[in-house]
């Protein structure tokens, strides 16, 4: 009696042992994931920023550039692109990461474009609107990327966490999916030339 009894224990022990481990490592990959979903909207959080940014500084200049019309259609329709694309959904889907980065970049491409636009304009450049609505764009580019970088290691820990053994077995069972990463825009590597 006593031998079955020690048995029993044993197997309960390894039941116990064998259920704290799952839920340790589920626990674990459920809190990493947080982790990303709430850096995820920190970045939703300063691009929309941008985006309610953009209509008044295209408004702006407008008042003084009224004759750049493609310059403002091309910066418009990328604001809407990229509104487009901003969505919780994004951080699991390599596509639609894909598709998000490439948006945002082309706003940024336009928002560009404008700027050279208002180099033409020396009065623009001294007008107190457009100077404040300057420098919080600057500022917000700026909180984008610091944003962008605690995406990047928040997924950094996560799909670490995700790939190791045996917490792999548990990501795999319950259906966790490794985040994408914010990689530097298409030309970054290279140096811009600047001429004389």
């Amino acid at each position: 009696m006593k031998k079955s009894l020690i048995v029993l224990l044993v197997i309960v022990g390894v039941i116990l042992a064998i259920a704290s481990f799952l839920s340790g490592a589920y626990n674990g990959l459920v809190r990493a994931e947080e982790q990303v979903k709430q850096a995820w909207s920190q970045v939703e959080n300063v691009y929309q920023r941008r985006l309610d940014l953009i209509p008044n500084l295209v408004e702006t200049v407008k008042g003084y550039a009224a004759h750049e019309k493609d310059t403002f259609i091309a910066v418009t329709q990328a604001r809407s692109q990229a509104a487009g694309s901003i969505s919780p959904d994004v951080i699991s889907d390599p596509q639609k990461f894909a598709q998000f980065q490439a948006s945002q970049g082309a706003l940024s491409s336009a928002l560009s474009r404008l700027m050279v636009v208002v180099e033409k304009y020396p009065e623009l450049k001294a007008n107190e609107n457009f100077l404040a609505l300057q420098s919080q764009l600057e500022g917000t580019e700026n909180r984008i990327s610091v944003e962008r970088g605690r995406f990047n290691e928040a997924a950094q820990i996560f799909n670490t966490q995700l790939r190791q053994f045996p917490t792999n077995l548990i990501g795999g069972m319950f259906g966790f999916k490794a985040k994408e990463y914010f990689k530097a825009d298409e030309g970054a590597a290279k140096a811009p030339t600047v001429k004389f």
